[in-house]
């Protein structure tokens, strides 16, 4: 994260810095194959003898590199399917428009009830001994069947999950430097994978140049 500051007002707004390594597409999925229309997209690069040989054959087949993530994204129908290999950078989102972008939360580990769930804890003191953040009784002995009732707050697993952020806006698009400036913060720690579209809840931005000039190709190569 860092943050852009307005030379005359002298706002500060923060902002989340993306870089688009190597995006690339994959493959496609189609009705007629898969049962629905989606492009798969590939970013990063691995070394060949790191890559299993069904995963290696796929890559090679449809002559792209292989690729450290895959990801999909569904289309609407088969005019939003881009050719395979064609590369995807910044430039293929417009300056204030809005995206949802989705990443894996920063995992915490096993976690209490007073961090998991923000749980009081138990008093400090008057004979309470050793059981200060221990989150106390969790199902009833009468009444309630003598059980824990699912759905219970409970010690576990915490974060690590996938977190969208939706309606999120971007600032600046970066093309030469492949950056895309996100308005505020996104789920995940430094260096995770983020996927970004276009925002669910907000009307579709005007198409870009990049998006025209491949619609263009699709339209003479059928």
């Amino acid at each position: 994260m860092t943050a852009l500051y307005d030379p005359e007002t002298g706002l500060r707004t923060p902002c989340t810095v993306v870089q688009f390594d190597r995006v690339q597409v994959v493959s496609h999925k189609t009705r007629e194959k898969n049962g629905y229309f989606a492009v798969q997209i590939g970013s990063g690069w691995r070394q060949p003898q790191n890559v299993g040989r069904p995963l290696l054959g796929h890559f090679a087949g449809n002559g792209v590199s292989p690729k450290k993530f895959v990801a999909e994204f569904r289309v609407k129908n088969a005019s939003g399917l881009l050719n395979v290999g064609e590369t995807i950078g910044p430039e293929w989102f417009t300056e204030g428009q809005f995206v949802d972008a989705r990443s894996d939360c920063k995992g915490k580990g096993w976690a209490g009830g007073m961090k998991k769930w923000g749980f009081k804890g138990q008093p400090a003191s008057h004979g309470n001994s050793k059981n200060h953040r221990t989150m106390g009784s969790s199902g009833a002995s009468q009444g309630g069947g003598s059980r824990v009732l699912p759905g219970k707050k409970m010690p576990g697993r915490m974060g690590g999950n996938q977190v969208t952020i939706q309606n999120v806006k971007v600032l600046k698009v970066d093309a030469e430097k492949g950056l895309l400036v996100l308005n505020g913060c996104i789920a995940g720690p430094n260096g995770c994978v983020v996927k970004i579209q276009d925002a669910i809840k907000k009307p579709w931005p005007a198409m870009p140049a990049a998006v025209e000039e491949v619609k263009e190709t699709l339209t003479a190569t059928a």
